[in-house]
């Protein structure tokens, strides 16, 4: 399978005649080698941004009883999880140091070039081909890990040029991608200014209220000061109208169409994007969920679990779809607070700071129902919720407007990247000398 599924990474006929067939089996092998001064090496973790060393003093995430069974990984290395298909990564290490046996270290053949082969399983990644090689079921803690076994791995087929043009290639893309990486970061940065903005206009409006002369007093808080004196800190288990809840905690059997199936990856940009649902359900399957958890129009879904967690969204469709455990649900009782006031305050920072306060560290920062219900809201009186809504919803709307054009930039160059990469490694471009 993974023969005829990887050489789908390929337009045959555009393949230069002098690239040669070959299974990844004949150019690369799965490193078994240990360190015997285990304690005294650095530990490597594997990240999106490449493998960076561990910080294990502070105790922060996974902390291994022992490393005597780590890899040895030496500065050069390429390193790849093999578990998580879809948001893990591969890459070339610049330390020496040890890594998680659960990944794959490579020892690559001396006539390979290490970064035309970390762009091809790089590229393999953005482009799911290994997601479509995976084995094993779906996490339902929003992860979506597959396995790429060895047998896999060792199967797919690559073709590739001699040592001398894989070089060229590779210094292409490496001078290629990283202007591409920095037009990326500066986009990002402004796009990350742009929501520091929003969030701190919206902080100030839902602690402060919309009158700079009102009287205040003490809200007891140190990270809040003071609050308009006809305001309350209320509890949100005091202002929803059904207990706090999450979705189901099993991986449901996908159909080709039906009910829509929505985890951490459909809240995008504080709004549900249905374009990026996990997959689809059947009716029937939907029907049983829904005895324990059926989002309604205005219900307010808060991740709860994984890196993005206390993000946030409020439905505003009466579509039927269905949520995973890592998100919960927050129904407003409207008789104490407007479900978007409510969803307003939920993206402050003082929330925020509440939910940092309480999030526990398994694998990921998560956040039990227990301790959301016992967070407050600082809630004023309806009419002046609406006022406040009023007012904030036409400078969100300019924020909101300005972050999705420059997102649309990173998202333009993110493609291009990957399309850049895949058409060298794959010989679709012509990489030459005189282009360096």
């Amino acid at each position: 399978m993974s023969t005829s599924i990887s050489k789908n990474f390929y337009d045959i006929s555009k393949i230069p005649k002098d690239w040669t067939e070959k299974r990844l089996k004949n150019i690369l092998s799965i490193s078994e080698k240990k360190s015997s001064n285990f304690n005294d090496e650095k530990i490597l973790s594997l990240t999106r941004k490449g493998i960076v060393v561990n910080d294990i003093s502070i105790n922060k995430g996974q902390i291994a009883e022992s490393y005597e069974k780590y890899i040895k990984v030496k500065k050069g290395q390429i390193c790849m999880n093999p578990m998580d298909l879809l948001s893990g990564w591969v890459d070339i290490s610049s330390f020496d140091g040890l890594i998680s046996p659960a990944y794959y270290t490579f020892e690559l053949n001396e006539v390979v070039d290490n970064r035309f082969m970390n762009y091809f399983l790089q590229s393999n990644y953005l482009r799911k081909t290994f997601f479509k090689l995976g084995k094993g079921v779906a996490s339902h803690d929003n992860l979506g890990r597959w396995v790429l076994t060895p047998e896999e791995l060792k199967n797919i087929i690559i073709f590739i040029p001699n040592i001398e043009k894989q070089k060229i290639i590779s210094s292409y893309l490496d001078n290629k991608i990283k202007l591409i990486n920095l037009l990326i970061k500066k986009n990002q940065t402004k796009v990350e200014l742009l929501k520091e903005q929003r969030i701190s206009l919206i902080n100030q409006c839902v602690t402060k209220g919309l009158d700079p002369n009102v009287e205040t007093k003490d809200s007891g808080i140190e990270f809040i000061g003071n609050i308009p004196k006809k305001w309350n800190k209320i509890c949100i288990k005091y202002l929803v109208s059904t207990k706090v809840t999450d979705g189901p905690h099993e991986t449901p059997t996908f159909v080709e169409q039906g009910i829509p199936f929505l985890s951490v990856e459909g809240i995008v940009g504080n709004k549900i994007n249905f374009t990026k649902i996990r997959g689809f359900i059947t009716k029937e399957t939907h029907e049983i969920y829904s005895k324990k958890c059926k989002p309604q129009k205005f219900d307010i879904l808060l991740v709860k679990s994984g890196s993005t967690t206390g993000k946030s969204s409020i439905v505003e469709t009466d579509l039927d779809f269905n949520i995973w455990s890592p998100l919960c649900i927050l129904r407003s009782d409207t008789k104490k607070i407007d479900p978007y006031f409510f969803f307003n305050a939920i993206q402050s920072h003082y929330f925020r700071t509440q939910v940092e306060i309480g999030w526990s560290y398994g694998t990921q920062p998560n956040i039990g129902m227990g301790v959301i219900e016992n967070l407050f809201i600082v809630v004023p009186p309806i009419d002046e919720q609406v006022l406040i809504n009023t007012h904030l919803k036409k400078l969100l709307f300019d924020f909101d407007k300005k972050i999705e054009n420059y997102s649309k930039r990173i998202e333009f160059y993110k493609e291009y990247s990957l399309s850049l990469i895949s058409s060298c490694i794959s010989g679709k471009i012509k990489v030459t000398k005189d282009m360096l």
